[in-house]
């Protein structure tokens, strides 16, 4: 089973900068669509941003202008650059990948990364 393994959370202060990543561990032939969601404590899991495979990309409203999702498709990884960070930033980052095509040929849809919890406060 494709495996999905965060890192680059942590306190920050407002207006400050992380950067996330997130790398496939198993040998993956294709990876169509990577995200990143984040979950606030008491609120739904919420789309951050994706990219596809041809490099197109989304957007939350909240953090157009400040985030920037990028990925290295030869290294099955995805980052967010996030910066000028707010309080209310402050989640656990969840790395999303669907339709991944192993170098076996088996086909996964809809992994899910553990978390990494990113926390804005001065």
């Amino acid at each position: 089973q494709v495996q999905l393994v965060e890192s680059g959370g942590g306190l920050v202060q407002p207006g400050g900068s992380l950067r996330l990543s997130c790398v496939a561990s198993r040998s993956i032939f294709r990876i169509n669509a990577m995200d990143w969601y984040r979950q606030a404590p008491g609120k739904e899991r919420e789309l951050v941003a994706g990219i596809h495979i041809g490099g197109s990309t989304n957007y939350a409203d909240s953090v157009k202008g400040r985030f920037t999702i990028s990925r290295d498709n030869a290294k099955n990884t995805v980052f967010l650059q996030m910066t000028s960070l707010k309080p209310e930033d402050t989640a656990v980052y969840y790395c999303h990948a669907d339709r991944v095509t192993t170098v076996a040929g088996t086909i996964e849809y809809d992994c899910w990364g553990q978390g990494t919890q990113v926390t804005v406060s001065s």
